[in-house]
């Protein structure tokens, strides 16, 4: 019996990735050779004259050239945002800042499924979730803060909304256009001019970006985008003439943009590492919630600091639960981000798949007990295997650490504290989800944990009105929602 069973899963799981394939067309992205600097409104050649390359993770191919700015670069482009926020920008009414805004999101849907191959081809992330998620969620970020421009006195009752003046925004590689429509959307709309330092690894859709803000008409000098590296980033956070700095990245260089910032006037939203405890009860729909730990894990590489990289599962269903996750572990396809049958496409670069494989060793030399999915890789490109980890004790590394790659760490728990001191026992606090049958479990969790997201029977679900941000190592500060304009204004 127990082998006709594996037999017939055996053969769903093959039908699984042999789907025929269906890539999404290369043809409807147009990426140029060369990428200069964007500032002041044109793309303008490095003073430092030098370019890096960015590749395809998926295929080492190299896509592009990007400029590589040095603080010379730096401070041209804060020069430029500083003029167009004195001399336009502050002085426009409220809801003709708003046109543009609306106009960026507009054109933005227009050209949505060249920036999802953009994306796609720069990140490796699958198509389905560039397409489907990242590219509509930035363009409705922009929309929603289209709509506040002109309201603030309805965001701060009673106050006087002030803008800071130069936003300098510092975004990672695994959301880079979404990352983006965060950092800017709300500062454009409470009248602040922006200069934009994308990841290295992934500057090209905040290249286009700059394409959308050439034809929106945007006045020159409102939002300039510089690439390099962190060198880069240095050189605009310890510029004298920023106002602001929001930076989404590692809780290392959070902790040393806090250093760098101490004793002047620069505000700053930090949203940094993450360890995300999912938490599945006894009485939860276990489909449902295994469905949940599989979108909050795997489905985006691990590679978002809310990612669920911890589960606890109530004793009495662990070993259903771990049944039923390798089960669907197998049906996953691992493979060209491209293919739209895709689940899991490539990590983000060589460094931090070597990050990854560290982690993978770390965690059999802690006796924790690891398996993967059965899947084959592409022989090219930077690529991982789905992996769980069982027998994970809560002082492990693999269970305090970020790893950000498609890796979980499995305990079980008892009763109610117990798993709330283990999912509070971590020195992150960005997010968490809840699976169980019962509300009043919901409220109580969700009001004991150090969370600043917590999630129930869901994971991973975003809107732009609603505030995303951390506590303890994950930062402070909120981005999107009502809550993501104060960072951005002083109010009197």
């Amino acid at each position: 019996m127990a082998t006709r069973k594996s037999n017939t899963l055996k053969l769903k799981f093959d039908s699984a990735r042999n789907l025929s394939p269906a890539p999404e067309s290369k043809s409807a992205a147009k990426i140029e050779p060369r990428y200069d600097l964007f500032i002041n409104g044109k793309f303008e050649k490095p003073l430092s004259k030098k370019y890096f390359s960015t590749i395809n993770p998926a295929t080492e191919e190299k896509l592009s050239e990007v400029a590589d700015a040095n603080a010379a670069d730096v401070n041209k482009a804060v020069v430029a945002a500083r003029t167009a926020y004195d001399k336009v920008w502050k002085k426009m009414p409220a809801k003709e800042r708003a046109k543009y805004i609306y106009r960026i999101a507009r054109i933005m849907q227009e050209r949505a499924r060249e920036f999802a191959v953009v994306e796609t081809l720069d990140g490796g992330k699958p198509i389905r979730e560039s397409r489907d998620f990242d590219i509509p969620t930035a363009a409705n970020h922009f929309f929603y803060y289209a709509g506040w421009a002109d309201k603030l006195e309805y965001a701060f009752p009673n106050r006087t909304a002030k803008p800071l003046g130069v936003a300098g925004q510092i975004i990672p590689w695994n959301f880079p256009l979404l990352m983006a429509a965060w950092k800017i959307a709300p500062a454009l709309a409470t009248g602040n001019t922006v200069v934009l330092k994308p990841a290295e690894t992934t500057p090209l859709t905040a290249l286009k970006l700059a394409e959308i803000i050439q034809e929106a008409d945007l006045p020159p000098g409102v939002v300039n985008i510089i690439t390099g590296a962190g060198a880069t980033g240095a050189a605009l956070v310890n510029h004298p003439d920023i106002n602001k700095i929001a930076f989404t990245g590692s809780t290392a260089v959070g902790k040393m943009i806090q250093h760098a910032i101490a004793g002047t006037n620069k505000k700053a939203t930090l949203e940094l590492g993450g360890k995300a405890a999912n938490i599945i009860f006894d009485d939860a729909p276990l489909d449902q919630a295994v469905e949940g730990v599989i979108n909050g894990i795997f489905f985006n590489q691990g590679h978002v600091c809310c990612a669920g990289s911890r589960l606890y599962v109530q004793e009495s269903v662990f070993k259903e639960v771990i049944r039923k996750l390798k089960d669907r572990m197998e049906t996953l396809i691992v493979g060209d981000p491209l293919d739209k049958n895709t689940d899991i496409g490539a990590i983000n670069s060589r460094q931090q798949l070597d990050i990854i494989n560290n982690y993978l060793k770390i965690g059999k030399q802690e006796g924790a007990e690891m398996y993967q999915s059965s899947c084959n890789l592409p022989r090219k490109g930077f690529f991982c295997k789905p992996t769980i980890f069982t027998n994970v004790a809560q002082s492990n590394r693999i269970a305090q650490e970020e790893i950000f790659g498609p890796v979980l760490a499995i305990q079980s728990f008892r009763t109610d504290d117990e798993v709330i001191e283990k999912a509070n026992n971590t020195p992150f606090g960005l997010s968490a989800g809840i699976w169980t049958d019962k509300g009043s479990k919901i409220f109580n969790l969700s009001s004991k944990m150090r969370a600043g997201v917590v999630w129930a029977n869901s994971f991973n679900k975003f809107d732009p009105s609603s505030p995303f941000g951390g506590y303890k190592e994950s930062g402070y500060g909120r981005e999107g929602g009502l809550h993501g304009l104060s960072g951005y204004v002083n109010l009197v």
